[in-house]
């Protein structure tokens, strides 16, 4: 790192020198009423917004862009905010997954083109996180992330709701019968009380989470409520520490290397995080040059304990774990499993960031002498039907479940799915395995938050709560249940699952993490022999370019071309 003068300042290319291209850019700086001493010899900090009304987990985020640009202008920065395109997990179909890397390829080329000294990233909601840290990590311009911060926990009847886990559970005993229509909507009118996201660990605190871990945010920064007061108090900080980490020259891969994203792994194991952030976390890792498997989140996970109480694993909601000492306080817990001298936006060490930290309620964060599990947060699983691999939460299924055999009840679709999952002819017991297949990357295409695949309603009227369901999808991270997910290479591209038929007999075992059909090889032949691939379902545009360039689930679902640290020209100022 560099110390930065003015006439170094990145910014200095399009406002500084005496020429007509200058004179254009103060010109029109001009026009919006500012005038050279804002900006002249200043660094010109870029908000990325993702603030949009089709995104309620970021509802609030145009006014915590106020309290960003006020911070700027303390420090002596000139904001300059940029809305890009808003991953809104709850209205985007077919899936945001499918967006990913669009808004991943917006941030990076918004901070590219426009005179951008440093960057401030605003989302939360599942997606944006790992899109806007992409996108800045291949730009590798100063940049801190805020986070959005979850909602207020839900509230039913004197009970606490939790978005994303008690969706699935009142769903499912509306559909046994247990709960009527008056019930369901105020249960509905109950559960979202507030601006932010999913207050479970799902994705979006999972992912934000990881960025804390990673060094990206401010310390403590993922665990504040969206609406608590300390929340604009961050958002001030961090666009004053913006404008420092500019003049320091502190950018995204000087803080990350290996060690860092094992920091991250190993928060994400000791949150029961989701799911997704295998995904996540592997394509953040190839924009830095890194290269990570899923052999790496298996090794961590044996030796990992599962410190946070929260659900979908858990007892409690992220209103508690903030109360409680936040992320802070679980890493300081974690100290013996991370490596505490990784760098982090601060210009400190992450040892450094969470040394004073302390936990308030050793029931919502467990030390880890009490953990809440020894291990497991997230398990890889591989056999012959997953040759590179799937995913698995063993912390949120039931435990009967983890080493189990049955026949195999196959889905081709999910339309197939939704029409015979009800059907009282479906042969189907509680022993049986749920399959469905053409949910990946390409298949779906997206690869949606399929994977949670409903229990027959027959099985419900038993009693039957869980069941071993096994798909090429993703699932939800605020979900539960034994669901074995991301199934790579997907069925779509000739993946064993694929081959899959009918009646076969399918073996878990996560212990020894295992993953097959009890079919042999030379059947399997025969049936590789017989397949046939699928046309998809994009001529054109966006949707083509994704079909062509889309990676598999075990290789972080990146595009192929946006791997790596190859630089790009910085552009001519004509």
């Amino acid at each position: 790192m560099s110390q930065k003068t003015a006439k170094s300042l990145r910014s200095y290319r399009w406002f500084g020198p005496d020429d007509l291209r200058s004179f254009g850019h103060r010109s029109r700086a001009a026009s919006m009423g500012c005038i050279q001493a804002d900006y002249a010899g200043k660094p010109v900090i870029g908000i990325i917004n993702t603030w949009s009304d089709a995104n309620p987990c970021h509802s609030h985020l145009r006014e915590r862009a106020e309290a960003v640009k006020r911070g700027v202008w303390q420090a002596g920065g000139f904001p300059m905010e940029m809305p890009a395109i808003t991953l809104g997990e709850t209205f985007q179909k077919p899936t945001t997954m499918m967006y990913r890397n669009l808004l991943a390829m917006e941030a990076e080329e918004l901070l590219r083109s426009y005179p951008v000294d440093g960057c401030v990233l605003l989302g939360g909601c599942d997606k944006t996180t790992p899109a806007l840290l992409m996108g800045a990590i291949s730009m590798n311009l100063p940049a801190i992330f805020v986070p959005a911060g979850p909602m207020l926990r839900g509230n039913w009847h004197g009970q606490i709701l939790g978005s994303g886990s008690d969706v699935m559970k009142y769903w499912a005993e509306r559909r046994a019968g247990n709960i009527d229509q008056q019930a369901w909507l105020q249960i509905e009118e109950g559960i979202a009380r507030s601006a932010g996201t999913c207050m479970t660990m799902g994705t979006a605190s999972t992912m934000t989470s990881v960025a804390e871990a990673l060094g990206f945010s401010l310390p403590g920064a993922s665990s504040i409520p969206a609406v608590d007061a300390n929340h604009p108090k961050m958002c001030d900080r961090a666009g004053r520490r913006i404008v420092e980490m500019v003049w320091e020259d502190l950018k995204p891969r000087n803080i990350l290397n290996a060690a860092s994203f094992r920091n991250a792994i190993t928060a994400v194991l000791a949150l029961s995080g989701s799911t997704n952030a295998v995904i996540h976390i592997i394509a953040l890792a190839g924009r830095a040059g890194i290269k990570l498997t899923l052999d790496h989140f298996d090794e961590l996970s044996k030796k990992t304990p599962v410190l946070a109480n929260i659900r979908p694993s858990g007892k409690y909601l992220m209103e508690d774990f903030y109360y409680a000492g936040g992320l802070s306080a679980l890493l300081k817990a974690l100290s013996p499993h991370l490596d505490l001298s990784c760098l982090t936006v601060t210009g400190k060490t992450l040892g450094e960031n969470v040394a004073a930290s302390e936990i308030y309620n050793s029931d919502v964060i467990r030390n880890v002498d009490n953990p809440v599990f020894a291990s497991g947060g997230l398990v890889i699983v591989r056999g012959n039907l997953a040759p590179t691999g799937a995913v698995i939460k063993p912390v949120a299924a039931e435990p009967r479940l983890l080493k189990h055999e049955g026949r195999a009840i196959v889905f081709d679709s999910y339309n197939e799915m939704n029409a015979r999952i009800d059907d009282p002819a479906l042969d189907a017991d509680a022993n049986s395995v749920l399959v469905l297949r053409n949910a990946g990357p390409k298949g779906a295409p997206g690869m949606p938050e399929w994977g949670n695949l409903p229990i027959p309603q027959k099985l419900l009227k038993q009693g039957v709560r869980d069941m071993v369901r096994i798909s090429d999808a993703r699932m939800s991270g605020t979900n539960y249940g034994t669901c074995v997910l991301h199934v790579s290479p997907e069925s779509f591209v000739g993946g064993p699952l694929a081959l899959i038929k009918e009646g076969d007999i399918v073996e878990l075992d996560v212990e020894r993490r295992q993953l097959n059909m009890r079919v042999s090889e030379e059947e399997l032949s025969r049936r590789r022999a017989a397949w046939r691939p699928q046309q998809g379902v994009y001529r054109r545009g966006y949707g083509k370019l994704y079909m062509q360039h889309i990676k598999q689930a075990d290789e972080g679902c990146d595009f192929d071309f946006l791997e790596g640290t190859e630089a790009i020209p910085e552009p001519e100022i004509h």
